[in-house]
């Protein structure tokens, strides 16, 4: 891939990136569907790690499937395009780099719904955004590696 090629996926990641924190700041704080009509009454929040997985674990059937799977499984898919995203969109990208902006991001979501009263505050959920976050850094390391190969069979083929 030439440099104009490298700066229009560059482009492209930034674009998406942007599109994708727009659909976040919905999803996490105006969306209806996901309960997030208003502030709650009585806050809730969670400060023990693990204690949130666990209860969702051990409830399951009385919390039902859909319950189980949208907070422990979409706490990481939520974060998964993150990752994948700001390596898409930067020059500089790397594991830890990833994971600090993941954990920073996630926090900072957390925090907002602190602030908010909206949602609840849960180290939980910290963990599996950030886990979804270098899920989606694993994921695009894969694709670029894929894409690396398919240019260099291109170019051999010349």
């Amino acid at each position: 891939m030439n440099k104009k090629q490298a700066k229009r996926v560059r482009i492209l990641g930034k674009i998406l990136f942007i599109l994708y924190i727009g659909f976040l700041i919905y999803f996490l704080f105006l969306s209806d569907w996901y309960g997030r009509e208003g502030v709650m009454d009585e806050y809730r929040y969670n400060l023990e790690l693990f204690k949130e997985i666990k209860r969702f674990i051990t409830y399951r059937e009385e919390l039902g499937a859909f319950a189980v799977f949208s907070n422990l499984v979409g706490n990481i898919l939520i974060f998964v395009p993150f990752g994948f995203f700001i390596s898409m969109a930067s020059r500089s990208r790397g594991f830890f780099r990833t994971l600090f902006y993941s954990l920073l991001l996630s926090l900072g979501v957390e925090v907002m719904q602190l602030v908010t009263r909206v949602g609840s505050f849960d180290v939980d959920d910290i963990l599996l955004n950030t886990l979804g976050g270098v899920l989606g850094y694993i994921l695009f390391v894969i694709c670029n590696a894929i894409r690396r190969r398919h240019y260099a069979r291109k170019r051999k083929k010349r």
